[in-house]
């Protein structure tokens, strides 16, 4: 099994992967970047069966800290939305009273372009996931592992302006549970499936 799985960090890029590459790498899957941290979790494990619930604890760390900067992000993208709405909003109106006064001081309504009476914006994600959000709130968060869609999640909670520290409660069970669940289910599967799986394409992968 060691010598599978020094093969695997080595296909990883990982060869020599610790505690503190476990947390990189588990931080940088939880943003927007298209990356796996199963493996590498994995491999440690699996050459250090001892540190399991250590690695696990940092690995979840690492991805819930990754999960609030989502979060961060959608918030940050919010205000900016906000600030920017409220400036085009004050630029209409100097606008306006610019025209009133122009006109003899009469007020004349405006088509502004862009402008919406939606103060609240469109969140960066589908109407059915933003009803979800609205309906669900933070413990929606506890899917913020799954592929795909739970990156944004956290985004759209961040977006939507949801309690930070509920959804840090969320973001971590969920991205806990997945943790101790793969890895587990992982471990008890046998070497020689991983090897009957990975082997055709061994040569590929290994120069």
């Amino acid at each position: 099994m060691e010598s599978f799985i020094t093969w695997l960090l080595g296909v990883l890029a990982l060869p020599g992967v610790g505690l503190p590459a476990i947390f990189i790498v588990s931080f940088v899957s939880a943003t927007l970047l298209p990356m796996g941290s199963e493996p590498a979790l994995f491999g440690y494990v699996a050459l250090n069966p001892h540190m399991f619930w250590p690695a696990i604890v940092v690995a979840s760390v690492g991805n819930t800290l990754g999960g609030m900067l989502d979060w961060w992000m959608g918030f940050a993208a919010r205000r900016a939305f906000v600030r920017l709405k409220a400036r085009r909003r004050a630029h209409a109106r100097a606008s306006a009273s610019a025209l009133a006064s122009a006109s003899g001081g009469v007020a004349l309504e405006m088509d502004v372009p862009g402008r919406t009476t939606d103060d609240d914006g469109k969140a960066p994600m589908s109407e059915r996931y933003t009803r979800w959000m609205r309906r669900f709130g933070p413990p929606l968060l506890l899917l913020s592992w799954l592929p795909v869609v739970g990156d944004p999640l956290c985004t759209l909670a961040g977006w939507l302006r949801l309690s930070w520290r509920t959804c840090l409660v969320y973001i971590a069970i969920g991205k806990a549970l997945r943790y101790i669940a793969i890895t587990y289910l992982m471990l008890r599967v046998p070497e020689s499936f991983w090897q009957g799986i990975l082997a055709p394409f061994k040569h590929l992968l290994v120069g």
